[in-house]
């Protein structure tokens, strides 16, 4: 059966480029060394599935590249109620893709029924999505109501201005319930949606291809139908440097990240493509992303064991002792951003290049605080162990330099991945190497890592950092709906951090694009998400 499967996938993909010849289509190319797992908006959970599912897909609203919420499937909304409620009005010439099994239902026109469904069905325990949490802030009862055919209104518990943004995840993408309930598990290798491109076949581990959708409903400003490409195909090259040979040999467009393998190739120290790459160009955007050492910070634990982290001088000596702007001079050939003014990132409305609180290189501050808490020159303070993985130690090895400058001795506790998660989320990590990447576009979402409410394991308050103003701060800042204002309380949030220092922000992360120069109008963007509707490419 797989060898009829693969005979029948390799007749395919030839008539696919005989035809591309015949015809000169324009096919986008692209390589997904980690494979893809489901092609189900339920299931979008790494970047891998999301980039598939945003080509076949569509929610209500989306993220444009400056992190605006624009229209998608829902022509307009209204937010009411104080807040409360969120009432979208349906676009009427949005359309599913047509599917082999339903000629007569599918390709039909979007509606409200269609998005109660979507939603239900990822709040259904039975389902198991991972993007269940998206709608927590829904009142219990009654929280989704069809109104008519092109209205559905969305109901809170109370005012949670993040909400909005939450919604142009994958997971809020919508679905028909015919098709889903037809195929059940099945959906993830049979998908229909909305996007701009439909679901052509797809041999796991070996490739995937998209076609067309000529009914998308989105035009450009001279009216002509999305999107440009005729097709994309994505790879499942294993071997990184052989994605790399791939986008210099023209076998890909586009590769997204860089690779410490070759990044001393491509780029200078300076953080610029180097000379030579005629056929690339590379595009790079702040990632909303923000890459940390945690401390643990919790006052029963440190108090029990008399640690001398209970003072959050020696968190802050800690905090100063780093050279940020060598590490990603050295480590990361500038392609990261340093991490001086707070744990919110470069690239969301709440951060402050200005901001005060932030932490700059000084080492004679970090000695002087470490002198005022009772430990000059480090003494009496225990060599502490820094739990991370293989792929960050590097970066642990210079902390652990830099810190010996001042006294403090550390030891690298090297650890499997999933063992660093279970030591860092059960809190028996004393410090630890970790990134926060938001959900969705709002520093609520980096700031929640301080809620006491959010301590680990049930939230990601790894650190066990607790504070009663920061918490009344953080509790006013997700139920103010004047944008102005609630930044202003993030930034008060922020701050309160960076002074009690359970954590030491080491860079804000960089989206790095390398993208062949045939291909044009490839937007990057802060969340990294592959957008392909306004891509084009030229005709061989």
């Amino acid at each position: 059966m797989l060898r009829n499967l693969l005979f029948l996938f390799i007749i395919a993909l030839c008539a696919c480029q005989s035809e591309d010849t015949r015809t000169r289509k324009t096919v986008f190319r692209y390589n997904e060394s980690n494979g893809i797992t489901s092609l189900d908006p339920a299931f979008a959970r790494n970047l891998e599935n999301m980039w598939a599912v945003n080509q076949l897909f569509d929610g209500l609203v989306e993220l444009d590249s400056t992190l605006q919420i624009r229209p998608l499937i829902a022509a307009s909304w209204d937010i009411t109620d104080s807040g409360k409620t969120y009432t979208f009005l349906l676009r009427d010439d949005v359309k599913f893709h047509p599917s082999p099994l339903f000629r007569d239902s599918l390709n039909r026109t979007v509606n409200a029924e269609d998005v109660a469904f979507s939603f239900e069905r990822i709040l259904d325990p039975a389902l198991a999505s991972p993007g269940k949490w998206i709608f927590d802030p829904l009142r219990d009862s009654a929280a989704i109501e069809v109104i008519d055919e092109h209205t559905i209104a969305l109901h809170l518990d109370q005012p949670f201005p993040p909400f909005l943004g939450m919604l142009t995840t994958q997971f809020a993408n919508i679905v028909p319930k015919e098709v889903v309930t037809h195929y059940g598990a099945d959906f993830r290798s049979n998908p229909i949606g909305t996007g701009p491109f439909k679901f052509a076949f797809w041999m796991e581990d070996v490739a995937l291809v998209f076609h067309k959708f000529d009914g998308f409903w989105e035009s450009d400003a001279s009216g002509e139908s999305l999107p440009y490409l005729d097709a994309v195909k994505i790879s499942f090259v294993r071997d990184m440097s052989a994605e790399y040979l791939g986008l210099l040999q023209g076998q890909f467009d586009f590769m997204s990240g860089l690779h410490p393998a070759y990044k001393d190739e491509l780029l200078s120290t300076n953080g610029e493509l180097n000379g030579g790459f005629d056929q690339i160009r590379f595009q790079r955007t702040p990632f909303i992303k923000t890459d940390y050492i945690g401390i643990l910070s919790d006052d029963s634990i440190l108090t029990a064991l008399n640690h001398p982290f209970k003072d959050k001088r020696v968190r802050q000596a800690l905090n100063y002792a780093v050279d940020r702007a060598s590490m990603i001079r050295y480590l990361r050939n500038n392609s990261v951003f340093e991490a001086r003014h707070g744990f919110v990132p470069k690239g969301l409305p709440a951060f402050d290049p200005l901001a005060d609180y932030g932490v700059n290189y000084d080492v004679e501050k970090a000695k002087a605080l470490l002198a005022e808490a009772g430990f000059p020159e480090g003494e009496g303070i225990p060599p502490v162990a820094i739990s991370t993985t293989g792929d960050y130690v590097d970066l642990c090895e210079f902390l652990q330099f830099q810190w010996s400058k001042i006294g403090i001795q550390v030891e690298i506790d090297v650890l499997a991945g999933s063992a660093h998660r279970e030591k860092v989320s059960r809190s028996q990590a004393m410090m630890f190497r970790k990134s926060w990447l938001a959900d969705y576009a709002s520093a609520e979402n980096f700031l929640a890592l301080f809620h006491t409410k959010n301590f680990t394991p049930g939230g990601p308050n790894y650190t066990h950092y607790s504070s009663a103003e920061f918490d009344s701060l953080y509790e006013r800042a997700v139920t103010t709906t004047n944008d102005l204002s609630r930044r202003q309380l993030y930034r008060q949030m922020d701050s309160l951090v960076m002074d009690a220092s359970p954590v030491i922000p080491l860079f804000y992360d960089q989206v790095s694009h390398f993208i062949r120069h045939d291909v044009m109008s490839l937007e990057t963007n802060p969340v990294n998400m592959l957008d392909l509707k306004r891509a084009k490419k030229i005709r061989e």
